[in-house]
């Protein structure tokens, strides 16, 4: 019972620290606000979210996905933004300028590769064998 509960724990102290991560800049300051980062480039900012280690596979997906293009659109779908969301409403829970602030899609894009393939590592991987994450 105490082991599961410390396992409980500590998944939850892992789940917390990667959301921090996201909402944080490497600096510690909170990213996407008004300010110097408003003119900085989504690539830039991306740097500045995504974990250097990181950084590389996210890069690629977007560049497939949207070629940093944060107003991107399938015309097929619907899917928006630099990382494809679909539908794009799902962006919002990141914040509510997720149609216009690039670094809102990287908050949101950088949680959701995270909590689905546990990295933009392995998302990358997952793209890289079926053409799309």
């Amino acid at each position: 019972m105490i082991s599961s509960l410390t396992t409980r724990v500590a998944a939850r102290k892992k789940t917390f620290a990667a959301t921090a991560a996201v909402l944080l800049g490497a600096s510690g300051a909170v990213l996407g606000t008004t300010g110097s980062a408003s003119a900085a480039s989504p690539q830039e900012l991306a740097r500045d979210i995504v974990p250097a280690s990181q950084y590389a596979a996210f890069s690629k997906i977007v560049s497939h996905e949207s070629g940093w293009n944060p107003s991107a659109t399938n015309s097929s779908s619907g899917a928006y933004g630099l990382v494809q969301a679909l539908p794009a409403s799902k962006m919002s829970s990141a914040g509510s300028d997720w149609k216009t602030n690039p670094a809102t899609q990287i908050k949101w894009g950088l949680n959701y590769m995270n909590e689905r393939y546990g990295s933009p590592n392995a998302a990358w991987a997952f793209w890289q064998a079926n053409g799309w994450y």
